[in-house]
């Protein structure tokens, strides 16, 4: 049997409205794709001036011009044009882009590459978006013919040679009517078109112009009307110039421009990347969290993406991690892979080292702060601290280096902000831990029974009040070769404090083994465990997690998420010294089954879970309670 070798068919006038209509989620994108070819024409005509002359053009431009009456819109430009081969192969075959073509040629003839912005031959096709008819006449540079390209989307076109035509190309669409609920605008306005322009093609390097009416001069019949042009886009890519020639005011007029925050910007980043990859980021740090930073299910204008000046993409989740999602700006990229709409941003190599890149500076810049300006940075910390702790959770994304950039409220220091080196700087000799605290608010903190003994024994113990802390806290492998500790845990283990005297915990524990098993059974549903406590000093007693359990601020965490976990049983400690455990001790076997005692054994328990800022299964029940003891006192 010979095997034989078939072209796959395609109904052309099927495969282009499928292109159509299945690229692109706005149909305002055909005025982007319309400037983007103009001004890559203009490229080639200035790159061509290079080497003859003869072909340069001393105003180049692109302009939009608008006849309301009979619903066209015009797309001109003094670019390099086109011949009639040149309609044929670009305009005819669908998917050649004739920018495409060019680098190439460029690239055999070793040439250096100007900037241009085309790449798969099928944005012009987006104009049947929004047009029933597309015009197209265009003249070469150096030549002297002009031809004139129509269709109507059918799959099908004519061309025709015309006479007196400027060099340049004109695309000329016959609009369809207005519909808002199909997302067509009016696009012979010229206030819908200055705002397509300006979002989409505000800082391509050529003026795009259109006329306007000027206010009228003389009165009555004698008044004249006269337009004159007007800039649509401002043409000045901030990020392109020098730091250094920017005023701040500037910067942060654009950072207004973008981000719609009318509070000026706490700080700048800029980043220019070079090499096999080039792009230049304009980040900047905002001087409030918006009030929507944790809620996953809102957008927000984050990182802009740009390819060469053009608008892409509003929110760039792509180049930063989540753990920055706070940060503001734009990346302009030469180049980067975007689906064929444009629309979307594939993921590859040249994304990730831009990703690196940007994360890098904004670690960079956020530690500088820390150093150069801490009252600054302390400000910058309770605004976004939580949202920078998420790169510390174990994952792909995990940064090392946000541990330098961590606060946490100091014991000792009364509530004073410190930095990780900080606190392992100020340590004691014979500390070889961090001990912390997660709590759901500074005050509860600062008044837990957990930290007692600290205070006693004059150890410092970091405070940390934000739900992420338990989750990157627990995945850490530690700082500066010191593990963390949590100071409510069951592996505390505190060195004596000298001059005072010392306690033997075997001691305790025998003399207290009646109550703690009288304590176990009465409280079996509550807590896993009765302990005699080493770390409290004041209160009657705390509830600790054993090594391995789920912490109640991870419980809350979790079920916060919508899942539904068992209970938790925890461990409760009694402080030896104190009156009331005294007082129950005194008690003996005798009183350890009546009402009484377990009554006395539940309050202890209730006071300790409402110490640490936990919630009463029943807080009817416990107030009678505390009632009806209070009665029996």
């Amino acid at each position: 049997m010979s095997q034989e070798t078939h072209n796959f068919q395609a109904e052309t006038k099927r495969l282009l409205d499928l292109m159509i209509h299945s690229l692109y989620s706005n149909k305002d994108i055909f005025l982007r794709e319309l400037i983007s070819n103009a001004s890559d024409a203009l490229d080639k005509r200035r790159f061509a001036a290079l080497t003859d002359s003869a072909l340069g053009e001393e105003n180049p431009h692109i302009r939009l011009e608008v006849d309301s009456a009979i619903r066209k819109l015009s797309v001109r430009d003094n670019g390099i044009g086109m011949t009639k081969e040149d309609l044929v192969n670009n305009l005819g075959t669908i998917a050649r882009s004739g920018t495409k073509e060019f680098l190439d040629q460029l690239s055999k003839a070793d040439t250096s590459r100007p900037e241009l912005i085309g790449q798969f031959g099928v944005g012009f096709y987006a104009s049947f978006l929004v047009a029933n008819e597309v015009t197209v006449v265009s003249r070469k540079a150096g030549t002297t013919a002009a031809h004139k390209w129509v269709s109507t989307g059918d799959g099908t076109y004519t061309i025709d040679t015309v006479e007196d035509q400027p060099v340049g190309t004109t695309v000329t669409l016959t609009l369809k009517p207005a519909h808002e609920e199909e997302g067509l605008s009016d696009y012979t306005d010229t206030w819908t078109l200055r705002q397509v322009v300006q979002k989409y093609s505000d800082f391509v390097a050529y003026p795009i112009l259109t006329q306007s009416k000027k206010p009228s001069s003389g009165e009555g019949d004698d008044k004249v009307i006269e337009f004159e042009d007007k800039t649509l886009n401002s043409g000045k890519a901030i990020w392109m110039r020098v730091e250094k020639d920017v005023p701040d005011e500037e910067y942060n007029q654009f950072y207004r421009h973008i981000t719609h925050d009318w509070t000026d910007p706490a700080g700048r980043v800029l980043t220019k990347i070079e090499g096999t990859i080039e792009a230049r980021g304009l980040l900047f740090i905002p001087a409030k969290a918006p009030r929507d930073l944790f809620r996953p299910d809102v957008a927000r204008p984050g990182v802009q993406l740009y390819i060469k000046r053009i608008f892409i993409l509003d929110e760039c989740t792509e180049l930063l991690p989540n753990y920055l999602r706070f940060i503001k700006g734009v990346v302009d990229a030469e180049d980067l892979p975007l689906n064929v709409s444009r629309e979307v941003l594939q993921s590859n190599s040249q994304v990730r080292v831009i990703k690196r890149q940007l994360v890098k500076k904004v670690v960079e810049f956020l530690a500088k702060k820390l150093t150069d300006d801490r009252t600054a940075y302390e400000g910058l910390w309770k605004e976004f601290g939580a949202v920078l702790k998420e790169g510390l959770i174990r994952s792909p994304e995990r940064n090392e280096k946000i541990y330098d950039l961590v606060l946490g409220t100091s014991l000792s220091k009364t509530g004073t902000l410190v930095s990780l080196q900080d606190y392992v700087g100020a340590m004691k000799p014979d500390q070889q831990v961090i001990y912390y605290l997660t709590s759901p608010s500074l005050d509860l903190a600062l008044n837990s029974p957990h930290l007692e003994a600290f205070k006693d024994k004059g150890i410092d113990v970091l405070i940390f009040t934000d739900p992420v802390d338990e989750m990157w806290l627990q995945d850490s492998d530690g700082f500066a070769e010191k593990r963390f500790v949590a100071v409510d845990g069951s592996d505390v283990k505190l060195p004596e404090t000298e001059g005072k005297a010392k306690t033997d915990p075997e001691e305790s524990k025998a003399a207290f083994s009646d109550l703690v098993a009288a304590m176990r059974a009465s409280l079996q549903d509550e807590v896993k465990d009765v302990r005699i406590s080493e770390r409290l000093t004041a209160s009657a007693a705390c509830l600790i997690s054993d090594k391995g359990d789920m912490t109640p601020q991870m419980e809350r965490l979790m079920r916060l998420s919508g899942q539904s976990l068992p209970k938790t049983k925890r461990v409760l400690e009694l402080n030896p010294t104190h009156p009331a455990v005294l007082r129950l001790q005194t008690r003996g076997k005798a009183e350890s089954q009546s009402q009484d005692f377990k009554d006395l054994a539940t309050l202890l328990y209730g006071q300790a879970l409402l110490a640490e800022g936990g919630q009463l299964e029943n807080p009817a029940a416990f107030a009678k309670l505390v009632t009806e003891l209070m009665a029996r006192a």
